[in-house]
């Protein structure tokens, strides 16, 4: 809706409620000030919903103003989610809505009736309003829900190459080393025994070519464990002087605070970083509209970098997890000796800590 419909909206809800505070008849200033502060707060309701609902109702005591508090409790459930607060305001404007008719005496029937009106009128602009509600979020959920399929699929896809990679250096380590060992063994066992100059060169030249085999099938089998990513050996690493890149494109608003002290392996450097980037991901997986605080501390024995976000401010959806990033990153600590804690906060946000050990993780 641009902002010349919003305009003629606003105008019919508010010709609307004066009209309706029209036909109820306010007597003395009181009342009229009342109904005039309420179907003016209405044209601050979309910045400030509670308030002005709290507006209206001297006018719906008062004279029996509805349509001003009912606008106003419509803009209360587009904006919160919160069943507690919407529930007590359909409550203070049915007691409001009765107020007005204290005066009367009722017979049981028509007192019940009349609650049951004023509680179905309370709840018409309450379920309108989630549902408009509703409405605006199912594309940012959707959204949500792709980026995360998308995310699962990447991580399963990266799985199965590991796993591959895995089997073929155990294959390789299991079959050709051991064929090489042998080769060694007995070149060295030639070499000794023989008298021959030209056959002991030759024995000590097969030796030394087996051990640089060797050498380089360690070499090998390391790189086919090391990931199943989609970089290769030959590409840049990521390090910490990534990290203001990373948090600038991650789509969250997140704060960076102290520093890693200065000379520690790039290794070390590969994992906060990867450490850092799991996290922001799952923020913005898992919690939508929450903000990060991210932070480094170290002494003479450890480094430790936090991870912490806030409560989102959107209601959160259940979505699909492997938990792969989360087993990866405790992975990747593992290897150089730290360790990785992960756990919900006090306030309703989550809080994730990795420890190194720094006595060898110095360049």
């Amino acid at each position: 809706m641009n902002r010349k419909h919003l305009l003629l909206a606003d105008a019919g809800l508010l010709a609307l409620a004066a009209v309706d505070a029209g036909f109820n008849q306010p007597i003395g200033p009181p009342a009229a000030g009342a109904v005039m502060l309420a179907v003016g707060a209405l044209l601050v309701r979309r910045r400030w919903p509670v308030p002005v609902f709290l507006l209206t109702l001297p006018a719906l005591a008062l004279v029996g103003s509805v349509i001003a508090t009912l606008i106003a409790l419509y803009a209360v459930a587009v904006r919160y989610s919160n069943r507690y607060l919407l529930a007590g305001f359909g409550v203070v404007a049915v007691v409001g809505y009765l107020v007005p008719g204290m005066e009367y005496q009722y017979s049981r029937s028509d007192l019940l009736l009349t609650i049951i009106y004023a509680t179905m009128t309370a709840a018409v602009p309450i379920c309108f309003g989630r549902l408009v509600h509703a409405q605006r979020e199912l594309p940012l959920r959707l959204e949500d829900i792709r980026a995360a399929r998308e995310h699962e699929r990447l991580l399963d896809a990266q799985a199965a190459l590991a796993r591959e990679r895995n089997q073929l250096a155990r294959e390789m380590h299991d079959v050709v080393s051991h064929q090489v060992s042998l080769i060694a063994v007995q070149a060295g066992a030639i070499g000794v025994s023989t008298t021959d100059p030209d056959v002991k060169a030759a024995a000590g030249n097969i030796r030394k070519l087996s051990v640089g085999t060797l050498d380089e099938l360690r070499h090998m089998v390391n790189l086919l464990r090391a990931s199943g990513s989609r970089t290769t050996g030959l590409t840049p690493q990521p390090t910490l002087s990534d990290l203001d890149s990373l948090i600038a494109g991650s789509g969250i608003e997140a704060r960076l605070t102290g520093a890693a002290p200065e000379g520690i392996d790039t290794a070390v450097q590969r994992t906060i970083y990867r450490t850092i980037q799991e996290s922001l991901t799952n923020v913005r997986k898992h919690a939508p509209d929450s903000t990060a605080a991210i932070a480094f501390a170290h002494d003479d024995t450890d480094l430790t970098v936090t991870v912490t976000n806030t409560r989102p401010t959107r209601p959160t959806l259940a979505l699909p997890s492997a938990h792969h990033g989360l087993i990866g990153i405790r992975e990747r600590a593992a290897l150089l000796g730290g360790t990785v804690k992960a756990a919900p906060t006090a306030d309703g946000g989550f809080r994730l800590e990795l420890r190194l050990p720094l006595a060898e993780q110095r360049r």
